[in-house]
């Protein structure tokens, strides 16, 4: 009887209580239905908009197709609206200096909501999933890697990754019609292998194949209802992922071990050759070895607890599964949709090219110190994350009572930032927020809307990704060298449907048709 009491609380009794607590303060939504709160509108709005492409092919008000529940009750409840996963109050939160408060003045009271546990998997007990101190000592481990200097000695590497890939292309002039939202894969994954692993690259890229397996895996899973305790049934697939896992590790362990020896032979050597120049690239592998006490003679085993300030190896393992997740992801998709978008709006892509040919040549690789000259492609990526978005939303969880704008907000309550949404919002961008414009960058990102904090793809304050330079330089460099060689524009085949697999990807692919630029004539 007694469990019964507990179950009928947390599953009735609760929910109407919040629900009452909440409407005193103005804020509505959908009524909770027991156990399952609105999950059932949410997933059926959901199947109904991905049913059917966009309407018009070239729209690019994907909010309805993308964020369904949102846009749908956000007409009815306003900006901030609660919902329920489940018996789980959800407050969307779409109002700029909320979510200022949020990532900056309130963050130490909220917490990053916990992923899908497969997905947790995959992703890694990284930087994206750590909290307290254990996440402050991670970042600051690992900030130099993304320092803006560190990441323009990797460029070459990525530069002759994308000249491969287009070198590999018929040179006569005829189309050949490629699926980017794969092709990319292949310059995301050389850069953030260089990024994690530096100089044992060749070693990192066949533990990183691995890791694609096992994102299969994951996109499965996460695209069907969560069952508690399902993926300890040792079914086929799930086994796979078991052994995917275990091999995982095991590599990233025994590249480690090889690495710090690597690293104890430099300091040997550096011992004998004192003053010579540091001009190698800080790789994110390395630097954690140096924090696990490497030089002191010992990685900490995974078995034993590490001090405070050094690392583990299960450490460092889980942070190269965030990386590779992470990084690989949001590039590829960030590059799919500016690829999609320049092929949709030619106008564009003939002034981002004449602005690559007039600051970097038709023919040598784009330098790091060419990039940041390019002020259009700079507006256009920016554009393109405004729109396309690779978070569609985040979720944050109160982790005590607190106050938010006015609002009085439980224990436990998450909260549901809507990027998407407030990168849609006309009353932000003004009419023409759902058309590609990206000289409303022409100021900066932070001038571009009505409110600072209107722009947010990649986060705000201490938890903003750490890897965006890597992702916007990466674009850059990419963009850059496509359009001194190759003209674009979408194939008869490409279907306009942006739908979300834990992160917004094209649902049918994105079939780009490139042709070979004339080389340029010499004067005689």
């Amino acid at each position: 009887m007694l469990a019964a009491l507990k179950v009928l609380h947390l599953l009735w009794w609760r929910p109407r209580k919040l629900e009452e607590h909440f409407a005193r303060q103005g804020i509505r939504g959908p009524k909770y239905r027991f156990f399952i709160g609105c999950v059932k509108e949410m997933v059926g709005l959901m199947l109904e908009a991905s049913s059917k492409p966009m309407m018009p092919q070239d729209s690019h008000n994907i909010l309805p197709r993308v964020l369904p529940f949102y846009h749908h009750w956000k007409k009815i409840y306003g900006s901030t609206f609660l919902l329920w996963f489940g018996p789980t109050p959800r407050l969307a939160v779409a109002d700029p200096d909320l979510i200022r408060e949020v990532f900056l003045s309130r963050s130490d009271a909220f917490e990053r909501y916990e992923a899908h546990p497969l997905v947790r998997r995959l992703e890694g007990e990284g930087l994206v999933s750590l909290r307290g101190e254990k996440w402050a000592r991670h970042r600051k481990v690992l900030t130099p890697t993304f320092h803006m200097e560190n990441l323009k000695l990797l460029m070459p590497f990525v530069g002759k990754t994308v000249l491969g890939m287009v070198e590999k292309l018929p040179s006569s002039g005829e189309e050949v019609e490629i699926d980017v939202s794969e092709w990319f894969q292949t310059v995301t994954e050389d850069a953030i292998t260089r990024t994690t692993f530096g100089r044992s690259y060749d070693d990192g890229m066949a533990v990183f194949q691995l890791q694609t397996q096992q994102m299969a895996f994951a996109a499965e899973a996460f695209s069907k209802v969560f069952i508690p305790g399902y993926r300890f049934i040792p079914t086929k697939k799930n086994s796979n992922s078991w052994k995917l896992e275990k091999e995982i590790k095991r590599s990233l362990t025994r590249l480690i071990g090889r690495r710090k020896e690597l690293l104890e032979e430099e300091e040997e050597e550096e011992e004998e050759e004192k003053g010579k120049p540091d001009g190698d690239v800080k790789d994110l592998m390395g630097l954690m070895i140096e924090a696990s006490g490497s030089k002191q003679g010992t990685v900490v085993a995974p078995e034993r607890p590490p001090p405070s300030s050094m690392f583990a190896v299960r450490d460092i393992v889980e942070e190269c599964k965030t990386f590779f997740f992470a990084g690989k992801q949001t590039t590829t998709n960030l590059l799919t949709w500016t690829t999609v978008l320049l092929a949709m709006h030619p106008e564009w892509q003939e002034r981002a090219r004449a602005e690559v040919l007039r600051v970097c040549g038709p023919i040598d690789l784009p330098s790091r110190h060419h990039l940041p000259k390019l002020k259009t492609l700079g507006m256009i990526l920016n554009e393109t994350l405004r729109l396309y978005p690779p978070a569609v939303a985040t979720i944050r969880r109160a982790e005590a009572d607190v106050e938010l704008g006015g609002y009085h907000i439980p224990q436990g309550t998450e909260l549901l930032i809507p990027i998407m949404g407030v990168h849609h919002d006309a009353g932000l961008w003004g009419t023409d927020v759902a058309e590609f414009n990206p000289t409303r960058f022409a100021d900066g990102a932070s001038r571009a809307a009505r409110h600072p904090t209107a722009f947010v793809p990649f986060g705000l304050g201490a938890r903003m990704c750490i890897g965006q330079n890597l992702a916007v330089l990466e674009a850059k460099l990419t963009v850059a060298i496509l359009l001194q060689r190759l003209a674009f524009r979408l194939s008869p085949s490409y279907v306009h449907a942006p739908t979300v697999l834990m992160l917004l990807h094209p649902q049918y692919g994105a079939p780009i048709l490139f042709r070979s630029l004339p080389p340029p004539s010499h004067p005689s």
